[in-house]
């Protein structure tokens, strides 16, 4: 690692000095904190051509016109800053931009996709810059979701440490993960798709929540996270990253930018994780947090071609092995029953890529193709997987008069997968059978606008599965721009998920187990409808954002697997009743004097299942791991012009119900309310260097809190001790007073306490 870093600075000190010698530069800052504003477009009035500034605001009028002996017009542009013309002469160095209310109106491309500003959407989308993310630094996207109103990234177990997103309060299956709009996650690998990715490579993350099936098909029923990397013209020449915890763990994040050709510029980005000291602060025996080492490579090169039409590519692989379990688990007890640990190794490679047809009409291709290799061993039960998925798409976006923009396309979704267990094999148990399936579909949306104020937006889309059949999901959206400061959306929705045995489910790896599915298995559907209300409020030298939305999901078909009934089976079957889930959030984003930056949400949600008992009546059930309110904040202070600045942010959450084993389980039934907090101090050495560092979980919070123990049986994870009777229930003895077996999903927070932890961050 010391040799990787020392020859990237070696290529800085280079590219420093070729810089130096082509001349001219320029700087755009911002007009009040004097910080430069990152990737502003500046074009030249006459001939409109137009250069982009790197991550420092640089740029040189070179690149507009060979010869600096006259004076240049030009016109910069930036998000969050008025337009700016500028009539550039020789000795100008610094142009100044003045940010307006309209910080946050970035450009969007999930909720159509197609790139609009965020105001313009009918269809609510958040944004989330790489300077939030910042603001409380993590090892991958996965933990820094934490900071995002109605998102909670859940863990599913103790021991691995496995864990899904859950968007306003559905888990991890509803929600679909795309980098660059391209799906990248899959049921088998939910929790790699936000790790890896190098952070200083995160140009935003766009959040929308409610059904995206009638865009992005299956998986997209709750919502979807979607990853944009920074474009090679905005990413800086080289960034370096390091952070360090006093739980020994380390991440560094490394981009290099290389000019490839004369017209193609990439990307180059190296994430490393370290964590392998084991830790057991609860005295389970058991490690508290699951040791990682974890290497991602990302690569993204574009291409500018004539007329600006698109061309592009990406691809990342991660390599991982990670294990947790008793802490004197060694990897000669892989596989045995001599001492319990959960090791999984993971080789996944990703590969998306798009390339605009050199036609008149705008016809754009993209793909998607993911390899998901696993070997794990659970215990005694040893689990190898392979998953292979590959996404197609073609679109068609045609403006037809001034009223109405066309965006079509035609899709096709190929998934391949294959396992070690009974789930893959035929009827007579000795024929592997991989599971291959093909979905084909097309969609249409019509962006109407009515009049200047009111704006109308349907959609169609068509999905074919042999399973199932023919899938329809329409779509409907409207926005009333009632003044140039406040807006409405209402957004009915439908939405769908076709059936998918294949998951990290625990259960399904405690042995060799007989797949049953009862009936025809029919895709789970869902009809969504929100209202959402934006108002802008300028004070002064300050602003603030606000964001209202109520919604109400109503689910039908719910598959539910079943592993309680038989031991041996793994029972499918749709959901007798129906599910629900409905709730509203409040969003504020605001800034005074220029020094202080805060945003706040709260959640208040209520998801719950509707189904008949054996006697025909219908019983609701509140779902498990569910919270019914929750919050979020953020509080940044700039202590003038020092170079210092300072992030308060947390998060807090409600009481959600818990799986207990038995009527003697003596865990709690629910959590408690509970925080994570954190504080962190930032000193700006100078540009494109930076000092950091901070508390995490400032208040040592830890689901130990008002339990005895969290894992279930911890000092017997094989069950050797535990008696039955001829039914197999579990008996109560002196040994097992609860009648409990080996069991480690009673987890709802991470294990990590209090920490403390160091940083530097270089950008050139």
């Amino acid at each position: 690692m010391k040799k990787i870093v020392l020859s990237l600075l070696a290529v800085v000190g280079a590219e420093a000095i070729s810089a130096q010698e082509k001349g001219m530069s320029c700087r755009v800052v911002d007009q009040e904190s004097k910080r430069p504003v990152a990737g502003a477009t500046i074009q030249h009035k006459r001939t409109r051509l137009s250069i982009v500034a790197d991550s420092l605001g640089n740029f040189s009028p070179r690149q507009l016109q060979a010869d600096l002996g006259q004076k240049l017009p030009l016109l910069i542009t930036a998000v969050g800053y008025g337009r700016q013309e500028w009539l550039w002469k020789m000795g100008d160095s610094v142009i100044y931009l003045q940010a307006t209310a309209n910080e946050m109106d970035a450009v969007v491309v999930s909720g159509t996709m197609r790139a609009v500003t965020r105001s313009s959407s009918p269809v609510p989308v958040e944004v989330y810059t790489a300077q939030f993310l910042r603001k409380n630094p993590s090892p991958s996207l996965f933990d820094a979701l934490q900071l995002v109103n109605g998102v909670r990234p859940q863990l599913n177990c103790n021991v691995c440490n496995t864990g899904d997103i859950h968007i306003n309060g559905l888990e991890g299956p509803y929600t679909m993960v795309l980098i660059d709009g391209m799906p990248i996650v899959s049921s088998l690998a939910t929790v790699y798709g936000l790790q890896g990715i190098p952070s200083s490579l995160v140009e935003r993350i766009e959040v929308v929540k409610g059904p995206a099936s009638s865009l992005y098909g299956s998986e997209a029923m709750g919502g979807l996270i979607n990853v944009i990397t920074k474009t090679p013209d905005k990413a800086p020449r080289f960034s370096l990253e390091y952070t360090g915890t006093s739980w020994r763990e380390h991440n560094v994040d490394a981009g290099l930018k290389i000019k490839t050709s004369a017209r193609s510029t990439a990307l180059l980005g190296l994430n490393y994780f370290n964590y392998t000291h084991r830790m057991d602060k609860n005295g389970d025996n058991f490690t508290d947090l699951t040791l990682q080492n974890r290497l991602s490579f990302f690569s993204k090169i574009n291409w500018n071609r004539a007329k600006g039409r698109q061309a592009g590519m990406a691809v990342r692989f991660i390599t991982e092995d990670r294990w947790g379990g008793e802490m004197q688990w060694t990897r000669a007890h892989r596989g045995g029953d001599e001492r319990y640990g959960e090791q999984i190794s993971t080789n996944r490679l990703e590969w998306i890529g798009n390339y605009q047809l050199p036609t008149t009409e705008k016809l754009v291709a993209s793909f998607s193709a993911t390899s998901h290799r696993q070997r794990s061993a659970y215990g005694t039960t040893l689990y190898d997987a392979d998953q292979y998925i590959g996404f197609g798409q073609l679109t068609w976006e045609k403006k037809l008069g001034s009223q109405h923009e066309i965006l079509s396309g035609i899709v096709t979704r190929y998934t391949y997968y294959d396992d070690n267990t009974p789930a893959t094999r035929k009827a007579d148990g000795k024929t592997n059978q991989p599971d291959q399936v093909v979905i084909p579909g097309l969609f249409v949306q019509d962006d109407i606008k009515l009049h200047k104020n009111h704006q109308l937006l349907a959609g169609f889309r068509y999905d074919y599965d042999k399973r199932h059949g023919s899938i329809y999901t329409p779509r409907l959206a409207y926005k009333w721009k009632f003044s140039s400061m406040d807006h409405l959306r209402l957004n009915l929705g439908t939405g769908f998920r076709v059936v998918n045995l294949f998951t990290e489910e625990h259960a399904a790896l405690t042995g060799a187990r007989e797949v049953v599915i009862l009936d025809k298995l029919k895709p789970e559907r869902s009809y969504n409808a929100s209202l959402n209300y934006t108002r802008k409020i300028v004070a002064g030298q300050g602003f603030l954002n606000l964001e209202a939305a109520a919604w109400y999901t109503y689910f039908s078909n719910r598959i539910v697997p079943d592993y309680q009934t038989d031991p041996d089976k793994i029972i499918y079957a749709n959901l007798d009743g129906y599910a629900e889930s409905a709730g509203f959030s409040l969003n504020l984003d605001g800034q005074l004097n220029h020094r202080i930056r805060f945003t706040s949400g709260l959640t208040l949600q209520d998801v719950r299942t509707i189904q008949r008992d054996q006697g025909g009546r219908l019983q609701t059930n509140r779902q498990l791991l569910t919270e019914r309110w929750s919050g979020t904040w953020t509080l940044s202070y700039r202590l003038g012009n020092s170079g210092w600045s300072a992030d308060y942010t947390g998060s807090v959450y409600g009481p959600m119900l818990l799986p207990l084993l038995s009527d003697l389980d003596p865990r709690s039934p629910q959590s408690q309310v509970w925080s994570l907090q954190h504080l962190q101090l930032t000193k700006k050495i100078k540009a494109g260097f930076e000092l950091f560092g901070g508390i995490k979980n400032l208040l040592n919070f830890t689901p130990d809190k008002g339990n005895s123990f969290l894992i279930a049986r911890a000092n017997d994870p094989f069950d050797k001790n535990i008696q039955r009777d001829a039914s197999g229930a579990i008996l109560v003895t002196p040994d097992n007073p609860y009648a409990l077996s080996f069991d480690p999903t009673y987890v709802y927070a991470p294990n990590q306490g209090r920490r403390v932890y160091v940083g530097i961050r270089v950008s050139r």
